[in-house]
């Protein structure tokens, strides 16, 4: 990932992580039963774990089982990871990995406190960034990452990385952001469109391609159909996957939180003219035209190298 995309994606997630979003705000919990989880799930949780950042429910579709390992790829505040944990039981493990310091720390409360302020007992989180899993080879079950991998710059790395980690015949189920058609070059050359989970989105095709070449086989990548501008139900939202970011920006004028992503948002006068710049650009596009909400499945093959010289 260049220099100036992490550092872009770390402010503003960063920024996400201590602005006190959870399902207890009513748009934040719209964006997640829009986007697939229900209720019940949202209230078995802790409540900062959901801050709307979701494009899908990957732990609904993953069929994830008692005593398996999964790992969910750019865990945020824990989300997947807490309703993973419940389905793997006692005697599994879900485990998060996030690149960003803040988020890692509010997933750590999250997990200690609980929902029920016993905590949880089967879940662990690690600061690393997704193509470079501090995991060992042939050790997981299921991985799931939800509306992260097109932020990566090297998807083929993360690709590789999840069948590393990933036993034979291992599965991973992933909600994403994919094209559907190429971008306009304005949203597509532009950082804060790559940090708001558009323009680092690759086609359906090449998203695919990518899987099978890293040793995946039953891929399968599906349009959700969901309407992205699901996330214009966060009041005052600034991006495809950063919610209510304008205050967070008014308190630190240093983070680069432009407006960017899904929606259509509403620049203020406290915004600054890089936000005013990319708000008039995203009112010109209806990005449903061009990315797509997307499930995606594979299963490793046994005996396949994982796309390295020696096998995994």
């Amino acid at each position: 990932m260049s220099q100036n995309i992490e550092q872009a994606v770390k402010s503003r997630y960063g920024a996400v992580a201590v602005s006190n979003l959870s399902s207890e705000h009513d748009g934040v919990r719209a964006v997640a039963e829009a986007f697939g989880y229900t209720p019940d799930e949202l209230a078995s949780i802790p409540a900062e774990a959901n801050m709307g950042l979701s494009c899908g429910n990957p732990t609904a579709t993953a069929r994830i089982r008692e005593g398996e390992t999964v790992v969910d790829l750019g865990s945020g505040g824990g989300l997947d990871v807490f309703l993973a944990a419940r389905l793997v039981g006692a005697t599994g493990r879900a485990i998060g990995i996030d690149m960003t310091p803040e988020m890692i720390e509010l997933a750590r409360r999250n997990a200690a406190q609980g929902n029920d302020g016993e905590g949880y007992t089967n879940v662990e989180f690690h600061l690393a960034t997704i193509d470079n899993l501090p995991l060992t080879d042939n050790s997981v079950d299921c991985v799931i990452s939800n509306c992260v991998i097109n932020l990566a710059s090297d998807k083929q790395a993360v690709f590789q990385e999840i069948a590393r980690v990933l036993k034979p015949g291992g599965r991973l189920a992933v909600s994403d952001i994919a094209l559907k058609q190429l971008l306009p070059a304005a949203l597509g050359n532009d950082l804060m469109a790559y940090v708001g989970c558009i323009a680092g989105a690759i086609p359906i095709e090449d998203y695919k391609r990518g899987l099978q070449s890293a040793g995946f086989s039953g891929v399968e990548i599906v349009d959700t159909g969901a309407d992205l501008n699901a996330y214009a139900k966060v009041e005052n939202q600034s991006g495809c996957c950063s919610p209510a970011m304008t205050e967070a920006a008014n308190e630190s004028k240093s983070l680069p939180l432009a407006a960017a992503g899904c929606c259509t948002p509403q620049p203020t006068s406290a915004e600054s003219e890089l936000h005013t710049d990319l708000a008039d650009l995203l009112r010109r596009y209806n990005v449903n035209d061009y990315a797509a909400s997307v499930r995606v499945f594979a299963v490793k093959q046994e005996g396949e190298c994982c796309g390295k010289a020696v096998c995994c």
